[in-house]
Parts: structure tokens; sequence; C-alpha cells
């Protein structure tokens, strides 16, 4: 149907702003639905223990949101042709689309998507609050859930090792558990360890605890806190399958810490059953309140929400910060600008124009390695990024010499607009020190205690990432970093490739021992050839450093351990990866399930 309309014709702009912004809510709300039945159906692959469907749902789920972007922009054209981009149209649209999200369960989330419309419609110079949402129009501060988005249980009168066992069993998973009794046991048991003593019970005494449960990898996450009097307590229970498919609780996490690193952006993203989205990370705010919203949202699996959240705190730090972004400290890239802002715990990421001679990549592929990134499990090992385009910051808090080497090494990306340094395209990651940085101040400071943490921490990185089917190819330590909790993640992604496309070799002996000793190579070196003796070349350049990584990793100089990898992979086995210390699991603990 032509439902094109007559420019300059005001009942006609009104009738096509209302089929504007119902044809973006529409959009919108199949997005949701999609995304809604992919994240509940992770209950069914758990159960079903298909851990190669888990992976594979993850990947799937990256892609929806675009899609559906795509499909809603398309569809404006093809009802209003070049009507689509009347600007009237969009400005009154954007009023009318407030009105459908009154009693809307994910306004947020529509506002985004709206936000995403228009700036695939529209010029960057209308990015502004009268065509978009620049700040949020709806609050979601007292959406009600149907049903309500935790549970509630009362020990008072039911309880407590009832009241746990109860918590459990309302998750009605289609698998009978090993012997809950006993881990409501070891649960009862870690708490009074946990907290010394057990507190006399208030009258208001309860458990609250999430719907849904939070899947990820093979794991069922149960969430919740417990209220008593004016102390709250979170925890965080991570439910597994035992070798013959029953179920059994792993451990308590009891430390918001402990909880704050099961969200880290180095991990794989959750899967969740939300219809109110809201509730979900202002339940998990009260028990990580140093959690950003942002950081929560995308840890949901509602990345596009995380960076509009990320992107409305970036502007509010510029408005009451006065520091200038600078070039970031360490070993310059080959392939990417990094800066920073000193105030702000990120670092922003472009990719050159020209990349260095040594490097065999391209724009395109630099992008598509990042976005590989986000469809992978990334084990706790690979720094998330924030991926944005058209990105408009103020040139003045731009150092002359940032300045100078943008222009000079990035020209294609810039554009200057009314005071405005404009990035058309850049990543977002959190900062970190550079483990080249680290170690280097290790080793000046004497402490080979925090050498022998960080070489363990990094040897472990890689292992871990091998067995994700991740070879990072530079394993520079320039190219990991060290978060604020002391863990090694990797973050430099031009030239990874799946394990399972390398051919790691031994290097053969020399026909003649003149051969070796000339320096020049004997053997054929096809593309994706690696061989791991190699790697000590680079890597142990100190002294100290060799001796915590001979004592922790040298298996790693083995191409064996890298042949062991791929088969384990190309066998379908998904690993185990248990994102706390295994000291505190049970079977450590206790015994039991999982020893």
């Amino acid at each position: 149907m032509d439902m094109r309309i007559i420019p300059g014709d005001g009942e006609s702009t009104n009738l096509a702003a209302q089929r504007v912004a119902q044809v973006v809510i529409e959009g919108f709300n199949k997005h949701y639905r999609l995304f809604r039945e992919c994240s509940a159906s992770a209950k069914e692959r758990f159960e079903k223990a298909d851990w190669n469907g888990v992976q594979q749902a993850t990947r799937e789920r990256i892609q929806f949101y675009d899609a559906r972007v795509i499909e809603t922009t398309e569809r404006l054209a093809a009802e209003f042709g070049q009507d689509a981009t009347d600007t009237d149209i969009w400005q009154q649209a954007k009023l009318y689309y407030i009105g459908l999200l009154t009693d809307h369960k994910q306004p947020e989330l529509a506002e985004t998507f709206f936000n995403s419309v228009v700036c695939r419609i529209l010029h960057r110079t209308y990015f502004h609050n009268d065509f978009i949402f620049v700040r949020p129009a709806v609050s979601t501060e007292y959406i009600e859930s149907d049903p309500p988005s935790y549970r509630t249980y009362y020990p008072n009168t039911d309880g407590f090792r009832n009241s746990l066992r109860q918590v459990f069993l309302d998750f009605h998973w289609a698998r009978p558990f090993q012997d809950l009794d006993r881990d409501v046991t070891y649960i009862y048991r870690s708490i009074g360890a946990y907290l010394g003593e057990l507190p006399a019970r208030e009258p208001n005494f309860q458990i609250q605890v999430l719907t849904s449960a939070f899947y990820r990898n093979k794991a069922a996450y149960v969430i919740g806190k417990a209220i008593n009097g004016a102390h709250e307590y979170p925890f965080t229970v991570p439910v597994l399958h035992t070798d013959d498919g029953r179920l059994y609780l792993d451990t308590v996490i009891l430390d918001s810490g402990r909880i704050t690193m099961l969200f880290s952006l180095s991990r794989a993203y959750f899967m969740v059953d939300m219809q109110v989205p809201a509730n979900f990370v202002q339940f998990l705010r009260s028990i990580m309140s140093n959690k950003p919203r942002a950081e929560l949202y995308s840890m949901l699996g509602l990345g596009k929400q995380g960076k509009s959240a990320f992107y409305r705190g970036l502007i509010s730090h510029l408005h009451h910060s006065r520091d200038q972004f600078i070039i970031a400290p360490g070993i310059k890239g080959l392939v990417m600008l990094v800066f920073t802002l000193p105030s702000y715990p990120y670092v922003f990421k472009v990719i050159k124009d020209i990349f260095g001679v040594t490097k065999e990549v391209d724009h395109a592929t630099v992008k598509r390695k990042y976005q590989l990134v986000k469809q992978v499990d990334r084990v706790g090992r690979m720094a998330d990024t924030l991926e944005f385009s058209q990105v408009a910051l103020p040139k003045d808090r731009f150092s002359r010499e940032l300045l100078d080497e943008l222009h000079q090494l990035v020209p294609s990306l810039l554009e200057e607009d009314d005071g405005d340094l404009i990035i058309k395209h850049l990543y977002i990651e959190r900062r970190m020190t550079p483990l080249n940085i680290y170690l280097e101040n290790a080793e000046r400071a004497g402490r080979d205690d925090l050498i022998e943490n960080a070489v363990r921490e990094y040897g472990n990185a890689i292992r871990e990432l091998a067995i994700a089917n991740i070879f990072p190819g530079d394993m520079l330590w320039k190219n990991f970093g060290v978060t604020r909790y002391g863990r090694v993640v990797f973050y430099d992604y031009d030239e990874i490739e799946f394990m399972t496309d390398c051919k790691f070799r031994r290097i053969p002996p020399a026909p003649h021992p003149e051969m070796e000793m000339s320096g020049e190579v004997w053997y054929s070196v096809s593309k994706n050839d690696i061989f791991p003796e190699e790697f000590e070349t680079f890597l142990l350049t100190s002294p100290k450093i060799r001796k915590a990584f001979m004592k922790f990793h040298p298996d790693l100089f083995d191409a064996a351990f890298w042949q062991k990898a791929q088969e384990t992979i190309r066998q379908g086995v998904v690993q185990d990866f248990y994102p706390y210390p295994e000291a505190e699991r049970f079977c450590n603990l206790y015994g039991g399930a999982g020893a």
C-alpha cells in the first residue's frame, strides 16, 4: 500500500508521524519478543545439557537487534518513500512514540530502538533531544512485572533450611537434584563461616530471589539477597550437572565483590528471561551498587541499552570534568590508536588508516575480529568493547599531541563541526594496566610476588582462551592487561584466530648443524603455521619472568599442548569454567558432587 504523504500538509504529517511511531514500536516489540524467546529457551538447553546449543544461541542472539533495526528502516522506506526522511514527521513521531510507552514494560529499551532507527535515517545534525531520546522520557522505576521479578521467602514462618530448599525447587528444572538437602546444609555451613555467627532473625527476615536463573555456559546462577532488619546479604548459587545428568549446587558466593566479578565484561553475556529488565537491573544494583547500569544491561544481553546508558554517563562526566583526552600510556599499537581521559576509567580505540608493515589485515578484518569476540565464550579473559559510530566529543578536550596523532593516523575517521570532533568509528573498553608496564613496575619495585602472580595469570589466560577455541595471535605482554581485580585479560584482537584454524608444529631438526647456526629458516612455513617454541624468544626477556614462566607454564612452548587443546575442541567437548575460586567449591570444602 502506498502511504506517501504530501509535504506541508499538517494533518497528513500528523497521520504519518503516528504511523511512523507505530511501525517503530512494532519493530521493537518483535525484537524483544524474539530476544525473550531465545533467553527463555536457555532453561531448556540447560536441562538438556545442550552445551553446543548454548554457544550457538549466544552467537545468534547478538544479531537480533541490528536485524530488526534494518528491517524497520526498510519497512519505513517502503511505506513512506522519500518522506521517511522528513524531519517534521520524525519530530512529531517522537512525541507519539512517548505516548505508546506509557504502559510499556520495556520503555528504556524501546527508546533506544527508536534512536537506532532515527540514526540510520537522519543526518547526525538531528541527533539531539528533539528527534532522539538523549534523555529518557519514561521512568522505569515503578513498572510492575506480572508475575513479580523476584520471589520472596519467609524463614521465620517456614524455617531457614526449608526456605532455602524451596528457592531451588521453584525453578522447576526438568532434572532431579543429586542431593539438595546436602547442598542446602553446605550453604548453611558456608554462611556461618562467612559471617562468623548467624545474626538473630529480625521480624522482617526474608529471602528475595530473582525469578529467572542466569544461564551462561554450563551453569544456571540463582541470584538473590537476604534481608534482616536494616542489613542486606547478597548471594549467588551456581547450579551444575553431575556426569549422570543430575543437578547440584556448586558453591554459594556471599561476597558482593565476587558477585560483581561474575558480571565482568570479560565474560560471556547471560541468558535471562525478563519481562521488565529494569526490575532486574534495579535488583542487581541493590547487591552491586558500584556496578554501572550500562554494564549490567550489557551483561544481560542488552548491549544497545548498555551503550545508551554508557554514552549518557560519558556526556555527564565530560560536563562535570575538565581534564583532556590524551594518548594512552604504553607501547603504541600498529593497528589501533588508543587514547584515554585520565578521570574516566575507559580507553578509546580507533583503527588506523595505515597499519604497520608487519600487519596483514585491513579495516574490515579488524572490525570482524572485534565482532567475533562478542560471539564467543570469553571465559573471563577477553575484554568486551562498546562500538560506536559518529561520536561527537568537544575538540577543546583533546590534547594537542593527541589531535596531531589523530589527524596524522586516522584522518578518514574525523570530521569537525561547531567545536566538536566527530569520530566516525570508535571502540571503548574499560581501562586496564598493560601487562608489560605492570611487569616493569613490579621489577623496579623488587616485587617478585607480583611478577610471579602476573605471569601465572597470563599463562592461565592463554590456557583458558585455548580451551575456548581462541588463539590470541600476538602473545606479547603489551596485548594483555591487568584488571582492578588482578586478573590478566587479553584486549588486542586484530590477530586472533580460532584454535581450530591454526596448525601448531614443532620446528624440525636442521639437516646440518651449520644451517641451524646460520639463522636461516631451513623448513617450510605455510599460512597459519605456528611454532610454540618461538614464543620463548619474545616472552622470556627477563630472568625473573623466565623463572616464573618455567615454573608454571613450560608446556605452552610445546606444540603438544596446543594440539591436545585442538583435539578436545574438535571432539565437541565444552570445558567447565568456574568464574569464582575453585577452592570455594563445595566439593573442595566439604566433598560431594563435583569432586
